[in-house]
């Protein structure tokens, strides 16, 4: 979210990746410049840190110059059910740094969206169908972008078994339910953002504010520019059956207490 998510990314994430020796990472960078969409030098700086891919939202394309970017870089996955005549592509098959194959997919939720986007589920059944998880795939990640909990929620059970993780983005604040499913999918309802969490889902909280109070605008929005925290899920899969075998919510830096197990009682 913005220049302090960017800080958060760039800054953390090596420290991260050689620290837990990572062998995959997707980060959602689509509110990573000006809070609105991502340019292409903003995915660069994002690749570069040590992501793997990058995946986009339903700001996919506010950042114009991305259009010509998403063509250029395979690492950007932009989702399955935007416009049909949208640039890019919205799965793809990524090699892991040992040699896992891995399928990045994301999807666009319609509850609260304020565009109609295609039917989700029916738009993601065939890519799960013709990569079945342990086969072509040895894992598979499902970015579920989409503002309702509810819908998130039903994706992780419609993917449970077929994906080895399901993780909602799009709402900037991180959800308690890490889990793994019976299935063996790993499901967290959103991941958080990495952005300055004093402030309205990483806006400067002055004109939030004064819009929720008044009903007025009076300027636009601009990110908050505060530490940031990185916030995301930890996963580990069985390179066999592609399921999850553990789960963890993650913050690192910034304002949030990093997450962990309550004391005992």
């Amino acid at each position: 979210m913005g220049r302090a998510g960017r800080t958060a990314i760039s800054e953390g994430l090596p420290k991260l990746r050689e620290a837990w020796n990572l062998d995959f990472v997707v980060v959602n960078g689509e509110n990573a410049s000006s809070g609105m969409g991502l340019t292409g030098a903003h995915a660069k700086l994002i690749l570069d840190a040590g992501a793997d891919v990058v995946t986009l939202g339903d700001h996919a394309f506010d950042q114009k110059d991305m259009l010509q970017a998403i063509e250029r870089e395979a690492r950007i996955v932009r989702p399955v059910n935007y416009a049909k005549s949208a640039p890019g592509v919205g799965y793809r098959m990524y090699t892991a740094r040992r040699g896992q194959k891995v399928l990045v997919a994301q999807i666009l939720g319609q509850v609260f969206m304020k565009r109609p986007f295609d039917d989700p589920f029916s738009a993601l059944e065939p890519i799960l169908k013709t990569h079945p998880l342990g086969g072509m795939a040895n894992a598979i990640l499902v970015d579920v972008h989409c503002e309702a909990t509810s819908e998130k929620m039903a994706m992780g059970h419609f993917c449970d078994g077929r994906a080895s993780v399901v993780v909602g983005t799009h709402t900037h604040v991180p959800t308690a339910d890490a889990q793994i499913l019976p299935g063996g999918t790993a499901f967290q309802s959103d991941a958080g953002m990495c952005g300055d969490y004093n402030s309205v889902i990483g806006m400067d909280k002055a004109e939030p504010m004064r819009r929720f109070i008044t009903g007025m605008p009076k300027a636009r929005f601009t990110p908050a520019e505060g530490p940031a925290t990185l916030s995301g899920l930890y996963v580990e899969t069985d390179d066999r059956t592609g399921k999850a075998t553990r789960v963890c919510m993650v913050r690192y830096g910034g304002r949030l207490a990093p997450a962990g197990p309550a004391p005992v009682l």
